[in-house]
């Protein structure tokens, strides 16, 4: 099988044109082509010669991933099932909000999850693989394309919320930021990017050691240890108390990188006042983070209940009263299947 050239270095695409007596700026107009024009095939290279494609079709292949599956909701929300090379399915979501001029896709970095959060339903699927960094850029570039042609807006957002654990994923996550964010990439800037992660606190360090500039959530979703166990066994390896010291590093040493809690409020489990309480003394340990409090999306299979409206209301205040930034976010395309843990190519 010939290589995919989305998976070498560019000083390897360098050399691969001087030994066939090409200039090092051939690699210079290939590599614009593959990462800021998202080119997904050789032909479509207009300004090299056809003998030069040719030579990249001898050598190379690019395995863009396809759209298999667009569904849209009653809100906007667009969900869109895209074919790998191999024949696995995974899924994006758009979520637009044009009153707030804010538009956010949520990717995917490996097909299925190995966490089995009890919640979630991608958790219920078996992790086939990773996926790769050009797999994972590709659903930006496609998604901001779909962006574009329905709203007439590019995407402000992008956040690694979707199927499968990103910092178990760690190197083709940090090649796709590189390329999304790079100058001769896509430009967006990692202020924009969010990683979600369900929490393994010594990736969460080595975030920080690597210098990366995006922002940092936390699947939290119960503030006690007993709770937190009994719906996300990551946290048996990494409870709260390895997880605070490792946010509290990332703090330290990002500076201005941005720290979210995601809670999803599930009824008569984790929204009582009691659990309010809990949040309010964790966020104390990790000034100036924000809490995203999240409606349950049903998941087949799965017993827990949304919680009711009054009491997330009366949730939100009391940290809020208490010096939290604390945000509502109610459910998006829950017709469709596309809201937040509901992700499993159905």
């Amino acid at each position: 099988m010939k290589q995919d050239i989305r998976l070498i270095e560019k000083n390897d695409l360098i050399d691969f044109f001087k030994s066939q007596g090409e200039s090092k700026f051939r690699a210079q107009q290939v590599w614009e082509w593959l990462w800021k024009k998202g080119a997904h095939s050789f032909d479509a290279m207009t300004n090299l010669s056809k003998d030069l494609r040719l030579k990249l079709e001898a050598n190379f292949e690019i395995r863009p991933i396809k759209e298999d599956l667009t569904q849209r909701s009653n809100d906007g929300t667009i969900k869109t099932r895209f074919r790998l090379h191999d024949g696995h399915l995974i899924e994006s979501v758009l979520i637009p909000v044009p009153e707030r001029d804010r538009y956010t896709v949520c990717i995917s970095c490996q097909v299925g999850c190995s966490l089995t959060c009890s919640f979630c339903a991608t958790g219920q699927m078996k992790r086939v693989r990773n996926l790769d960094a050009p797999e994972i850029y590709d659903q930006v570039l496609m998604v901001n394309r779909q962006c574009i042609e329905t709203y007439g807006h590019p995407l402000t957002n992008i956040v690694y919320m979707g199927m499968g654990e990103p910092l178990l994923a760690y190197k083709p996550v940090l090649d796709s930021v590189e390329m999304i964010s790079a100058e001769e990439g896509l430009g967006m800037s990692p202020r924009r990017i969010t990683i979600s992660t369900a929490g393994i606190a010594k990736m969460i360090k080595k975030m920080a050691d690597d210098g990366l500039k995006t922002n940092l959530a936390l699947s939290l979703h119960a503030a006690d240890d007993f709770k937190r166990n009994q719906i996300m066994p990551i946290n048996e390896q990494n409870n709260l108390a390895i997880l605070t010291e490792a946010l509290q590093y990332f703090q330290k040493n990002t500076k201005d990188n941005k720290i979210t809690f995601e809670y999803i409020a599930f009824r008569d489990f984790n929204d009582e006042l009691e659990d309010a309480e809990n949040l309010l003394r964790l966020c104390r340990k990790v000034p100036n983070v924000k809490v995203n409090i999240i409606e349950y999306n049903k998941v087949d299979g799965v017993e827990l209940e949304k919680s009711d409206e009054a009491k997330i209301d009366a949730f939100a205040r009391y940290l809020n009263r208490n010096g939290v930034a604390v945000t509502v976010r109610r459910s998006r395309g829950k017709d469709i299947d596309a809201a937040c843990g509901q992700l499993a190519n159905k």
